[in-house]
């Protein structure tokens, strides 16, 4: 930019009134101190909302702003404009109308972007608009316009004629062919490209599977599956090769499972973003198959309400986490979020008075200031035989990743009834069940009744598109069930902007750019908990009588999953469909 605009916009960003006095100076003072120009410096201290800063900037200017996130995307028109231009330049074509070509410049001044576009124009015959655009809004162009397939074409081409006297289709293809084929810069490419697509694109999970004469690549969004890319079969062997050179596993053997990890760093503006990947290869009838867990921890730690706790379990979970002893299970099926709740928990309890040590498998997020340990069964450290040992170390809080078997659990327990904070997860179906679930496995009930502080249970559903959201009908031959299940919530389970009595609106997702036109956009946990009262430790201890346990639950007023989701379907939250997907209870 232009020194003369910087006072300028100095001006103009106190007129507006987004930083207070304060901030201001502050902005003032690091402007002379690092001898930096008014673009880098807000850039640099996030000072400044990017789309903010973008509207301040262009009024000063005098070019008309635009704001690329509520633009359909035509990849016909964008495509006019190469995408190895646009990165130099900094500028997209994001629209056409008539003959007039409609292009965003993260630096309208850049006068190098202006003469290359003109000479595009003069080439076509086409005029042209120009706006000013955040450099939010231009590399979030580029994820949405960038096309998979496109960038791995040409590598697929390559990989092709080098290896054209090599069959990749036989899966008994020599180890030494195979090690040629995966140190190529074709393949390594096609293996990047689909895992920097998978991060930008919010997957939660990568599988290459073989299917029929094709290799296909599928990611997981927002829980559902969607083909990414499809790939020739002959490519499949080298690619699932690669993944395992990657995660350090062994490419000649095939016949087995085999778990591995994989470390990348992606760029995030101006910074370095590491990104783990839980890998497994699984063995198929011809081929083997590869799924990547896609593990990143946040860059702020989300508090309980945004996960989905709110209302009164927010309350519980809040009160429940600060106890000194005692035992919390997260209960529900993989992938329904139970890592993340109790990552959220040491979170919010973590401190330097607190020793807080955790045994997993795998490592899942980082949490600095908690002494992490990743369990080796093949080695002998296995869950139970860790918990032992880290008895010895002197803990206060105690996160043990998943309850698998009785020795576990009676070593979790002991550890809850000698003075420690235990945080676990069980494969349950429901809060209720994790009591059954462990009697079973040997746990007294006595022992049981003495520990338990908090069992609760959660399920992901999609929310809906904030910037897209409606009302909507709910299906006729749904709203009988459904009405009848929001009578039976209790009067104070209500939260949010509903009460119980209130006119009953549902809403949806008409579909939109900024979520792909699904109407959905990021995932909510609904959520059922247990608050272990006396009386419901007496059950516990004189009968374990689950049906005598479920009526004074809800003389507690409990609510379940499926009332706690139509709560926050009332809410606009997310929508009935999600809620009768996750609980399939009507």
């Amino acid at each position: 930019m232009a020194i003369n605009y910087s006072d300028k916009i100095l001006a103009k960003i106190k007129e507006s009134g987004f930083l207070d006095a304060k901030e201001f100076e502050v902005l003032k003072k690091r402007l002379v101190e690092e001898n930096l120009d008014i673009d880098s410096l807000v850039k640099k201290y996030y000072i400044l909302d990017s789309e903010k800063y973008a509207q301040i900037k262009a009024e000063v200017i005098g070019v008309p702003y635009k704001n690329l996130a509520d633009e359909k995307i035509n990849k016909e028109i964008s495509k006019l404009l190469p995408q190895n231009l646009a990165k130099n330049y900094k500028m997209v074509i994001f629209n056409k109308v008539d003959n007039t070509l409609e292009v965003g410049l993260v630096n309208p001044e850049n006068f190098s972007a202006i003469e290359a576009v003109e000479f595009l124009a003069h080439e076509n015959k086409y005029n042209v608009k120009y706006y000013l655009i955040s450099n939010e809004s231009f590399n979030n162009f580029l994820k949405k316009t960038g096309d998979i397939e496109e960038e791995v074409e040409d590598a697929l081409d390559d990989a092709k004629q080098k290896f054209e006297n090599i069959n990749l289709d036989d899966t008994q293809i020599e180890a030494e062919d195979l090690g040629d084929v995966i140190r190529t810069a074709p393949i390594t490419k096609i293996v990047s490209v689909i895992l920097r697509h998978a991060v930008e694109g919010r997957a939660s999970d990568i599988h290459i599977e073989p299917v029929g004469k094709k290799s296909i690549i599928r990611f997981r969004v927002d829980g559902k599956l969607h083909n990414s890319i499809i790939l020739p079969i002959y490519i499949h062997n080298a690619l699932i090769a690669r993944v395992k050179v990657m995660a350090n596993l062994k490419i000649d053997e095939t016949r087995i499972p085999q778990d591995g990890r994989i470390r990348i760093k992606l760029k995030k503006g101006q910074e370095e973003e590491k990104i783990d990947f839980r890998v497994s290869t699984f063995p198929l009838v011809d081929y083997e198959k590869s799924v990547m867990r896609i593990l990143r921890t946040p860059d702020s730690v989300p508090d309980f309400e945004t996960l989905g706790f709110m209302g009164k379990s927010k309350e519980v979970i809040e009160r429940n986490i600060t106890k000194p002893n005692g035992m919390i299970l997260v209960t529900g099926p993989t992938g329904s979020g139970k890592s993340f709740t109790i990552f959220t928990g040491l979170n919010r309890i973590n401190s330097e008075e607190i020793n807080i040590s955790t045994l997993e498998d795998p490592v899942e997020y980082s949490i600095e200031g908690v002494n992490q340990s990743q369990i080796k069964p093949e080695a002998g450290f296995t869950f139970a035989s860790g918990l032992r040992s880290l008895l010895r170390q002197d803990p206060d809080v105690i996160m043990v990743g998943e309850i698998r078997d009785g020795e576990t659990a009676g070593l979790a327990v002991h550890s809850a009834l000698t003075g420690h904070l235990v945080l676990s997860t069980l494969h349950t179906n429901n809060a209720i069940g994790a009591i059954p679930r462990l009697v079973d496995m040997g746990i007294e009930s006595f022992l049981l009744a003495s520990t338990l502080n908090l069992i609760l249970a959660q399920r992901l559903v999609r929310k809906i598109c904030d910037n897209c959201r409606e009302e909507v009908k709910v299906p006729e031959n749904f709203s009988k069930k459904i009405m009848s299940i929001i009578e039976s919530i209790p009067e104070d389970a209500f939260y949010g902007k509903v009460k119980k009595g209130d006119e009953i609106k549902f809403y949806h997702g008409k579909g939109c750019n900024r979520c792909g036109n699904t109407g959905y956009k990021g995932r909510i946990a609904i959520t059922e908990l247990i608050d272990l009262n006396k009386k419901l430790k007496d059950i516990i201890y004189t009968d374990s009588n689950m049906n005598n346990f479920e009526d004074e639950l809800k003389k507690n007023n409990y609510i379940n999953m499926m009332q706690d989701g139509l709560i926050k379907a009332l809410n606009g939250i997310t929508t009935v469909e999600e809620i009768i997907r996750a609980t399939k209870e009507i």
